[in-house]
């Protein structure tokens, strides 16, 4: 054998040897361990109920097989998981955090309260681009955009904190669009005002069509709770006759408030991430477990018992649209600062 051919054969040799350790060491750390989902919301709702779901299947795609649990961690608007996420958590690869991604925004935006910098967290991904809607009790006599427009005193809507798409795309829509609305904030999470709205101390929430299929279905099966509007760029195929908010902006302004402030954060609303300074190789292992969970055919089964659905982003995907977040014109930075932030 020539001595090219030795010093190539001992190179493959090398790097096959390197992968194995690696694959090894990765498998040694996860094994015997405890993977822990820290969930910014109350249990029952739509990011209590995906992770759930991904927490059963993912663990068979980390080297190791850890076990997965999931932790709620509510407050402060989803605040509270993602500041632990950053600042308390061990950035061992144990912990993913899973918290509104909008939370970003008003990060960028000034907001107080936010410690953390956005471009520092690991992200990992998100399973579903949500879709976003606003609903309403039947008995709350708002059971279309002609009553909501219509309306002789301001509708209570279920928030809160800033930062949350339970607050912020009503304020955006009272700005744009000029509707009546009186935010109440305060609640933990979209079971909660579901059961505030049931019980009569609200009128209506603006969630996730996600999240609203898993808290509050049989309530709209029923016809006792009706979906006025949508807050999407086009329509969801099961909501065809739902009008579109951006359809009744009749300002180039109002049309770029709903197109930055609602469209083009609702993707991220889902946002699983991991500490910063996890180690690199762990942060792969978690993104592809993720990635590799999402298409995963019992999670799909699963997935869709709860209807559920998936419409996945890369963490690289994820953190790159974060990163756009702060590259946005000024004046609509401006606008979305007046409109977002609380007034001191």
């Amino acid at each position: 054998m020539s001595s090219r051919a030795t010093l190539f054969l001992s190179v493959v040799i090398w790097l096959v040897s390197m992968g194995a350790n690696s694959l090894c060491a990765q498998e040694t750390f996860y094994k015997g361990k405890t993977l822990n989902f820290v969930v910014g919301a109350s249990p029952g709702g739509g990011f209590d109920v995906y992770t759930r779901i991904i927490a059963r299947h993912m663990g068979k795609y980390i080297p190791g097989t850890p076990t997965i649990v999931v932790q709620n961690m509510t407050g402060a608007g989803r605040l509270i998981a993602a500041n632990h996420t950053y600042s308390r958590a061990n950035p061992d690869g144990l912990t993913v955090g899973v918290w509104v991604g909008s939370v970003t925004l008003q990060r960028y935006l000034g907001a107080t309260g936010i410690t953390f910098d956005p471009m520092k967290f690991e992200w990992i991904g998100v399973p579903v681009q949500q879709t976003f809607v606003c609903a309403f009790s039947k008995a709350s006599g708002i059971t279309g955009m002609d009553k909501w427009f219509g309306a002789s005193r301001p509708v209570k809507i279920g928030g809160q904190a800033p930062g949350t798409r339970l607050d912020d795309i009503p304020m955006i829509l009272k700005s744009a669009l000029g509707l009546p609305i009186q935010l109440i904030q305060g609640y933990k999470g979209t079971s909660d005002v579901v059961l505030a709205v049931d019980s009569g101390e609200a009128d209506g929430i603006c969630t996730s069509w996600q999240g609203l299929k898993a808290s509050w279905r049989r309530q709209i099966e029923s016809g006792n709770a009706v979906v006025v509007l949508q807050t999407n760029p086009k329509s969801i195929a099961e909501l065809p006759n739902v009008p579109l908010a951006i359809d009744f902006a009749k300002t180039d302004d109002a049309k770029k408030l709903i197109q930055v402030g609602i469209h083009d954060v609702n993707a991220v609303t889902l946002a699983y991430s991991a500490p910063p300074g996890t180690p690199k190789d762990r942060v792969q292992i978690l993104r592809k477990a993720f990635g590799a969970t999402l298409k995963d055919s019992e999670f799909l089964v699963d997935a869709k018992k709860a209807d559920l659905e998936v419409d996945p982003m890369t963490g690289e995907e994820l953190q790159t649209t974060i990163a756009g977040f702060q590259k946005l014109p000024p004046q609509v930075m401006a606008r979305l600062k007046e409109i977002l932030l609380p007034k001191k």
